[in-house]
């Protein structure tokens, strides 16, 4: 086994079952927060332990906005990953961001609305920082594997995450621009926001399959050219991901993310809430004790 690593990927239903992980176990892990999008796949890639989840659930039976996140992440955390790696389709705003190109995004504009963003509230008040919110290790190891399969890869981008289900409108698309947005998906916020609470490093490729709807002379997107291109992409992304597993360091060193809730815990130890603090034995149960 490759060093201390235990890679946690988030993606489609179809990338575990096609990247050819070894000794692959399907495990149903409960929660506290509720049912995950659906069972782990646990195995070995290239000497490494990776743990993969769909984040839509099989056959892509859950919407953005329903997702689970803090289930998704709560369930990696308990399985006993140390990074995180996404993987996601999105839609472009950069004219240089093709179609068929990946994007190691490395910062976020949120606007959901109606998503548990935090695994702490009530009775167990935290702050953790999220001005850089992806691992610069992680995603440079992204980054490089990409280039290394020849695919087309910009290594960094602004994602503006929006409730959906629908695509955007032309004023909104254009809006997300003048903001200096980049990139556009559905399904990165709250995900990277607990991943940080978990203590989890974590990293997003996504994946670009549209322009989303701010060229005037194009029509706006289409759900059938989305899932063309994100054919192709997924194809590539397997690649990427083996990749990735295979230039990994024989040994994981630490991370300051290893510690986001060193000082974040607000409340008095003796005001805490002993309900929210069993919830939360795997997330922060590091410095809950």
């Amino acid at each position: 086994m490759n060093g201390n690593w235990h890679i946690g990927v988030i993606g489609g239903s179809g990338l575990a079952a096609g990247i050819g992980i070894e000794n692959a176990q399907e495990i149903e892990v409960s929660s506290p927060f509720g049912a995950p999008s659906g069972p782990v796949t646990t195995g070995t890639l290239e000497g490494v332990r990776f743990t993969f989840l769909p984040r839509h659930g099989p056959g892509h039976v859950i919407p953005p906005a329903m997702v689970n996140y803090r289930a998704n992440i709560d369930v990696l955390k308990r399985c006993g990953v140390t990074d995180v790696i996404a993987l996601s389709a999105i839609g472009s705003l950069n004219a240089a961001m093709a179609p068929g190109h990946f994007v190691a995004v490395d910062q976020f504009i949120d606007r959901t609305t109606s998503r548990a963003n935090s695994f702490f509230g009530p009775g167990l008040v935290a702050h953790v920082s999220l001005a850089d919110p992806v691992c610069p290790r992680l995603s440079d190891a992204l980054v490089e594997a990409a280039r290394a399969e020849q695919a087309n890869v910009h290594p960094g981008g602004c994602y503006l995450a929006m409730e959906g289900p629908q695509f955007s409108t032309r004023a909104e698309s254009r809006l997300y621009q003048s903001w200096g947005a980049d990139v556009i998906g559905m399904t990165a916020m709250p995900e990277a926001r607990l991943a940080r609470e978990a203590e989890l490093p974590y990293a997003l490729l996504a994946m670009v399959t549209d322009y989303d709807s701010w060229r005037e002379a194009e029509e706006g997107v289409d759900a059938a050219d989305v899932m063309r291109v994100m054919a192709e992409n997924i194809r590539q992304a397997r690649q990427v991901v083996r990749r990735f597993a295979k230039q990994l360091p024989a040994e994981r060193a630490a991370s300051p993310i290893d510690r986001a809730l060193d000082n974040a815990i607000m409340t008095a130890a003796d005001k805490r809430d002993p309900a929210l603090m069993a919830r939360l034995h795997a997330v922060a149960g590091r410095v809950l004790r």
